[in-house]
């Protein structure tokens, strides 16, 4: 069983809290395995999460060729670029810092993986640096957040996912995201997205029992841990705040609150419970 499971939720708050204040660079943690950012360095994983997405979007692997594709919060990994260009599409890896691996032979073992699995991608056999990889892909991966959309013209992609990443958008950066994801997707363009609204200590809602003020402090947001806490009602209501038009496609829910109401800042005690119980759900939207 994985240790940190084992780890109580609030002490992984203390131990991020105190990590995140050493200054040290996130790839030396990623080396020891104390933090990652998913599991897309998996192909099995990201070709599950890559086709599930397309699936949901009702695109075939035939429909891709020459489109553009974005993912938000692609984490430790470039394997969506892979993905891509395997059925001749260009990628567009869009996230708040440099959290990929830049360790070549990943990749190359990534690329001889899938290869061997049927799905023929670029060879990278020679490339000697992730950038040279990303060119390889036809691949682009931008790393400031918000502020990178500006690199992307309106009108521009025909495909947006992102896996557990929502939750993670700065609330008050929330809706100006979602409307840049409109801006520049193409007017057939589609999103597909899964937002996990568990709390990502405990995997329950302990990040409810924070007031509003701590929780959302530039100093709890940058101590690896933070989600927006942006309920499923709520979140739906950004979706079309910012003109998408909204389909849920699945619905999780736990069978009883996984942390107890009264635990609750105030404002959370209020929801009902049918909303408290929504774990994760998957959505795609549209123009």
């Amino acid at each position: 069983m994985d240790i940190r499971r084992k780890i109580p939720w609030w002490m992984k708050i203390i131990i991020k809290l105190i990590i995140s204040r050493f200054g040290i660079n996130y790839s030396f943690w990623q080396k020891i395995k104390l933090f990652r950012h998913g599991k897309m360095d998996e192909s099995d994983y990201a070709r599950s999460v890559f086709d599930a997405h397309i699936t949901r979007a009702g695109i075939t692997a035939n429909d891709l060729r020459d489109k553009t594709i974005l993912e938000l919060g692609p984490g430790d990994s470039i394997a969506t670029a892979f993905l891509a260009s395997s059925y001749g599409a260009r990628t567009i890896l869009l996230d708040t810092d440099f959290a990929a691996i830049r360790d070549i032979r990943i990749y190359q073992r990534l690329a001889n993986d899938l290869n061997n699995k049927g799905i023929i991608v670029p060879d990278i056999s020679t490339a000697k640096s992730l950038t040279e990889i990303l060119n390889i892909l036809n691949a682009k991966y931008l790393t400031e957040g918000l502020s990178s959309f500006s690199e992307i013209p309106a009108d521009s992609v025909d495909l947006i996912f992102s896996q557990a990443v929502l939750e993670h958008i700065k609330k008050n950066e929330f809706l100006e995201t979602i409307c840049e994801t409109y801006r520049i997707l193409r007017p057939n363009g589609i999103a597909s997205h899964v937002i996990d609204l568990k709390d990502h200590l405990g995997y329950a809602l302990n990040n409810l029992r924070f007031q509003e003020n701590i929780w959302d402090s530039d100093f709890m947001t940058r101590s690896g841990f933070y989600t927006n806490r942006i309920r499923y009602t709520e979140m739906i209501k950004l979706f079309k705040q910012a003109a998408f038009k909204v389909n849920i496609t699945e619905v999780q829910k736990w069978d009883e609150l996984p942390t107890p109401r009264y635990k609750m800042a105030k404002p959370f005690q209020s929801l009902s419970l049918e909303e408290l119980l929504i774990s994760e759900f998957h959505v795609v939207l549209r123009l």
